[in-house]
């Protein structure tokens, strides 16, 4: 396996971790999109959308870094093997995507990383509140539960900590949410964790 990636990304360290955690082997391809790497003509060819992460596998190209989770769980207890349980899991996955990371890990991005906050000020005060309504609907959940599906550790988990975890980075205080703290720390404490910067 091959996984093409911008490091500190979240959404390649979620595929990173859970590798690391199953206990496969991957080689890794540095793809820096500060410098429109995932732009050139060579990686077009491999992901026409333009973006990171995508995972090799015997020749086929997989993008989109929840679907990436998706297949590597298939088959382990990372991911339920009951349709609700499932259905639950990409719930979650799918929430992350839509309702989370275009506010928190965008905002990170400007933030931390293409250092544009004053030039996306106005678009960063629209986004923020977005964000924290993400965060509280994962306190709120948290409030009853360990982990995201049936009280156990699963990609749904992986998926949400990937961006939650370094929301700091991009501003947001994270102290606000003591359930969500808990369930970070949580994360940390299992078995194969991996660092963002690992």
């Amino acid at each position: 396996m091959r996984l093409y990636q911008y490091h500190p990304s979240g959404n390649c360290y979620k595929i990173r971790l859970l590798l690391n955690q199953l206990g496969l082997a991957c080689e890794r391809v540095d793809v820096d999109i500060l410098k429109g790497e995932s732009r050139t003509p060579e990686f077009l060819a491999i992901n026409s959308n333009g973006r990171i992460p995508v995972l090799e596998v015997d020749g086929q190209y997989l993008p989109e870094s929840n679907a990436a989770l998706f297949y590597l769980a298939s088959g382990t207890p990372f991911l339920p093997a009951d349709r609700m349980g499932q259905a639950q899991v990409l719930r979650w996955m799918f929430f992350e995507q839509y309702s989370h990371e275009p506010f928190i890990a965008t905002i990170r991005f400007w933030v931390a990383f293409q250092r544009s906050a004053e030039k996306n000020a106005a678009e960063i005060q629209r986004r923020r509140p977005l964000g924290y309504a993400a965060l509280a609907v994962m306190e709120d959940h948290l409030r009853h539960c360990d982990y995201f599906v049936n009280n156990t550790y699963s990609i749904a988990d992986i998926a949400l900590y990937a961006y939650t975890h370094v929301a700091d980075e991009g501003g947001f205080e994270l102290e606000r949410f003591p359930h969500l703290q808990a369930w970070l720390a949580r994360v940390q404490q299992q078995p194969g964790y991996l660092s963002i910067t690992d």
